[in-house]
């Protein structure tokens, strides 16, 4: 394995930080974090939405503490399924998770325009042990 320098540009760690200061700042612009942030706030404002998420969060704990101890059964797993269902046909959390969605596209998007940069193939490296 051999490192190449030459022609390498010395950056500043300061100067990356403030680079990735200023992507952070520009994604909060993006118009569908925008939209994230509103269909955000019209669940966090959805009564009917907040009582259905209470009530799907409590299901789901009680069906994780019983699959833990062996007594979960296939109608606690249905429940937890139709509490969800219905959660997601409340407009404001089927409008957010649709939103949600674009926004990790868009991140993932980014994430690959980043990673392209570094030609760093983390995956290959993945065994634990040295490679040349």
């Amino acid at each position: 394995m051999s490192i190449e320098t030459e022609d390498v540009t010395e950056i500043d760690g300061d100067h990356v930080d403030q680079l990735a200061t200023e992507l952070g700042e520009s994604i909060a612009q993006l118009p569908v974090y925008q939209e994230y942030l509103q269909a955000k706030a019209k669940v966090e404002n959805d009564a009917d939405a907040q009582r259905a998420i209470e009530e799907f969060e409590q299901l789901r704990e009680e069906f994780q503490m019983a699959r833990q101890t062996g007594q979960a059964t296939q109608e606690d797993l249905r429940k937890v399924q139709e509490a969800q269902e219905e959660l997601h046909d409340i407009a404001s959390m089927s409008e957010y998770l649709e939103v949600q969605n674009e926004l990790e596209a868009r991140l993932a998007e980014i994430n690959d325009l980043v990673s392209d940069q570094l030609k760093v193939d983390f995956g290959e490296k993945a065994g634990g042990c040295c490679q040349e």
